[in-house]
């Protein structure tokens, strides 16, 4: 087959797309993310013997990071962007391997090259089989790198459950580094989450390693998920404040606008910084919406409020929107004629024949903004406002309400709907839940998997509004927080004995580093929807629900039922 790639809920026919990504990634590019993830593994294998005698590359911890995000499903489509870390990445590998040989001692004299190799990752002559390929090949042509890209992708690894598992990690970890990116534009960082990734990429290399070591890692992944939320979590509220109840405009004013898609604070803060008295306003689209709660950028009067809706309705609302627009993470779809020319990137975004800011301290989003000078101001497509704020200082805040409406029976259960929209019609069914939920239910979001019900007149109970969006799917760690304040304040000893469902929507990566989260604090009977992962094996899906209580979705009807008498 020309690719596989099945890392996304919308893997062709809940299998693999094998010819095209249903995401818009062409074959060349699916071969150029598997080689690159094969070079980040090749440079684990150093990197993690490094560690162990103290050495850290500062380079090689923000290169692995910065790749495995680029990889994740809707980030970067620009094959050449690939190619030239595939480059880099192998120059690494060698620089790495050096600096610990330089730092373990003087190598046996005539030593051949494989040999020296060998004696690195602490094998004996004669063991050479033992020695991952991914830590020795070499080339410095495309033809050569598409050439091995056809023989290190998923498919790879021939074991079914092995490779699921395997996948399983690997996921995981890209939508902790995405996270981990994030934390560290805010100048928030953890080595030991860096020392976990690259130890979670050489474990998948190991072939002595089998399903029972594997699915431990996972949950080990789930760990380190928290502690990267966590840090985002510190990140962005250390620096802008915590989020706080908000009712945030969906309408549009009549200066000309900059539209800005993905989740990186930093960059909303950057631009509204620069966009200050130029008459050019600012809207959020999509998962940038929660940058709306947080009190450091309420103080911008030209910050308007929220455009539009999901990722996936960006082909219609950005050309509606009519000025410019900077997707700063994934998310992105293949932007169409009419408005690539008004479309820019930044961070480990990119796109073929779209503007890419590049980094710096700060940014320069000059040229964005004078180009929105020259736009016409937004078309209006509803008017109206959504409230949200709701992350755990905020919601901690309203405890006593919250405890005294459980008490008195005024809400009788908790949903959490986190995760992704997407295009699949088959998510109506989440709109549906909402509607059907009984009037004493209530519903913890966070992530676009709000804008299925976020507009709906749900109404609320005692003057707790019946949807409490916590903000982006990082933000999912501030329902756990909630969930553990509950369980303190209501004296349980299980998690699972909170009167709290789970029934989450999942797209991508960063959503399975969050499912992994949840099963490491020991969350039971979470359903998935609108799919199960196709990555997940028969065997593998069978241990999750064995020991984890893990399900899909059916009908709406039918899975209330079945949730009120968990």
């Amino acid at each position: 087959m020309s690719m596989f790639c099945y890392q996304c809920q919308e893997a062709a026919g809940c299998k693999g797309c094998t010819v095209r990504g249903v995401c818009g990634k062409t074959e060349d590019l699916a071969k150029s993310q598997d080689l690159l993830i094969y070079i980040l593994k090749g440079i684990s294998i150093y990197s993690t013997k490094a560690r162990e005698i103290n050495i850290v590359n500062k380079d090689v911890d923000k290169f692995i990071m910065e790749s495995l995000f680029s990889t994740i499903t809707n980030a970067n489509f620009d094959r050449n962007i690939f190619i030239d870390k595939i480059k880099t990445g192998l120059l690494l590998r060698e620089e790495i391997k050096n600096q610990y040989v330089n730092a373990g001692g003087k190598l046996p004299q005539n030593s051949t090259w494989v040999e020296k190799m060998l004696s690195i990752v602490g094998l004996k002559k004669g063991e050479e089989a033992k020695l991952p390929d991914a830590a020795v090949w070499l080339a410095n042509n495309v033809e050569e790198f598409d050439k091995k890209a056809e023989t290190v992708g998923v498919l790879a690894t021939e074991n079914e459950d092995i490779r699921s598992l395997r996948e399983l990690l690997t996921y995981g970890i890209k939508g902790m580094a995405a996270y981990m990116k994030h934390a560290i534009n805010l100048n928030y960082n953890d080595e030991n989450i860096h020392g976990f990734m690259q130890k979670a990429l050489a474990a998948t290399l190991d072939d002595t390693l089998g399903a029972e070591e594997l699915v431990s890692l996972a949950l080990e992944c789930g760990k380190y998920g928290v502690d990267a939320m966590a840090l985002l979590d510190k990140a962005n509220t250390s620096t802008y404040g915590n989020p706080e109840i908000t009712k945030v405009n969906i309408g549009t004013r009549n200066n000309p606008g900059i539209l800005i898609s993905g989740h990186d604070l930093k960059d909303i803060e950057e631009l509204l910084k620069q966009t200050e008295g130029t008459g050019v306003d600012v809207y959020t689209h999509s998962e940038m919406l929660p940058a709306n709660y947080y009190p450091a950028f309420k103080k911008y009067s030209h910050f308007v409020g929220n455009y539009g809706n999901a990722w996936w309705k960006q082909n219609e609302e950005f050309e509606s929107f009519n000025g410019p627009i900077l997707m700063t993470t994934n998310c992105i779809v293949p932007p169409k004629a009419s408005y690539i020319d008004r479309m820019y990137t930044t961070g480990v975004t990119g796109y073929p024949g779209v503007k890419h800011i590049e980094d710096g301290e700060p940014k320069d989003f000059s040229v964005i903004i004078e180009h929105a000078k020259k736009c016409a101001p937004p078309t209006e497509i509803e008017k109206g406002e959504i409230i949200g704020g709701f992350a755990h200082n905020q919601v901690i805040a309203l405890a006593d309400k919250v405890v005294e409406a459980v008490k008195s029976g005024a809400i009788k259960r908790f949903y959490v709907m986190a995760g992704c929209d997407g295009r699949a019609k088959s998510r109506n069914y989440y709109t549906e839940f909402a509607e059907k939920l009984p009037k004493d239910a209530v519903i913890l979001t966070a992530g676009c998997a709000k804008y299925k019900y976020n507009k709906l007149n749900l109404g609320d109970i005692g003057g707790i509004p019946r949807v409490l969006d916590a903000g982006q799917c990082n933000d999912s760690y501030s329902l756990v927080v909630i969930a553990l304040k509950l369980k303190e304040v209501f004296g349980l000893s299980d998690i699972n004995e909170l009167p709290i469902s789970y029934n989450i929507a999942w797209y991508e990566q960063k959503a399975v580093i969050v499912l992994l989260a949840l099963l490491h604090l020991g969350v039971k009977n979470i359903h998935l929807g609108p799919t199960l992962p196709a990555f997940l094996s028969p065997n593998v899906a069978k241990v999750l629900v064995d020991n984890f209580g893990i399900g899909g979705i059916t009908n709406v009807d039918d899975d209330i039922k079945m949730f009120e008498s968990l």
